[in-house]
C-alpha cells in the first residue's frame, strides 16, 4: 500500500519539528547515500547468486 500526500506532508512536518529546517539536508544525505549502498549491496548478491547459478550448470 503506497502512503498518501497527506501522510507524506504529515511525515514531513514532523521530520522538520524533530530534527529541525538545517538539519534534513543532512539526514537526506545520508539517507540517499545509504540507499545507493543498499542497492549496491544487493545488486552485487543477485551477481554472485547468478555466477553460481551459471557454475552449476
Amino acid at each position: 500500500m503506497r502512503p498518501g500526500i497527506g501522510s507524506i506532508i504529515i511525515i514531513a512536518i514532523a521530520a522538520v519539528i524533530i530534527f529541525g529546517p538545517n538539519k534534513l539536508p543532512e539526514l537526506g544525505k545520508a539517507l540517499g547515500s545509504s540507499l545507493k549502498e543498499f542497492k549496491k549491496a544487493t545488486q552485487g548478491l543477485a551477481n554472485e547468486d547468478d555466477t553460481e547459478k551459471n557454475d552449476l550448470s
